[in-house]
């Protein structure tokens, strides 16, 4: 099922769009500003986020650009804002796709439904297990393999190696995985990474005090190369 996070700050907005995509079978999550849409967004995971762009805490732009710090998941922007410049800026901060207001139900959801379908791997494309020297990801599955075993991890130390095997050769920022891991709450927090990563090199890595698959770019991030 869909799940979509809708962020508004027009109750009756808000209500007819919760409406239409529960009668059609979505599952829906509401944000009423801009800091509550990030907190959802992290602890919901939405498969697409239909976004206006006139919150009352920040501008929505602001709130495309926090998401696209962690997460691909499709933006449509819904604004009463007609100016191109202003749909330019919306685009280049990452979103996918951009409605005036006022907007037909039945195009919203088409656009929805397509922006959903983009975001879908293509077929044959399987890159969901991950295989290096020491262990197997299995991303689809959620499971670690090691030495003919399965690794036992906690789902937050799931969580930390999910963000980083999807994003191979890339250094992901400190505040990247804890707002993806922890929340937009725990951006600042960086010993949890010190510890959850220190966790899975022992449990993974065949020599944890150097480590060659979980790599710390000293006061920058971390990358994981297969």
């Amino acid at each position: 099922m869909t799940r979509v996070l809708v962020v508004d700050d027009e109750p009756q907005i808000v209500r007819a769009l919760v409406i239409n995509l529960k009668a059609r079978k979505y599952e829906v999550d509401a944000a009423h500003d801009g800091a509550s849409a990030l907190e959802l967004a992290a602890a919901r995971h939405p498969d697409v986020v239909v976004l206006d762009l006139g919150l009352p805490d920040m501008d929505g732009v602001e709130v495309i650009r926090g998401l696209r710090g962690w997460t691909r998941v499709p933006i449509i922007v819904l604004s009463a804002r007609h100016a191109s410049d202003e749909k330019v800026e919306a685009l280049d901060a990452g979103a996918d796709d951009y409605v005036t207001k006022p907007f037909g139900m039945d195009e919203l959801l088409a656009r929805m439904r397509a922006a959903v379908r983009r975001a879908e791997p293509v077929a044959g494309e399987d890159d969901s297990v991950v295989v290096t020297e020491s262990f197997t990801v299995d991303l689809a599955a959620k499971k670690v393999n090691r030495d003919g075993g399965d690794v036992r991890l906690t789902p937050t130390e799931w969580h930390l190696l999910e963000v980083l095997v999807r994003n191979a050769g890339r250094l992901v920022s400190q505040t990247q995985l804890l707002q993806e891991v922890w929340g937009p709450a725990y951006r600042t927090e960086t010993n949890y990474l010190r510890v959850y990563l220190a966790q899975l090199r022992r449990k993974l890595e065949r020599d944890p005090s150097h480590p060659r698959h979980f790599i710390t770019e000293p006061g920058m991030g971390y990358r994981f190369e297969a």
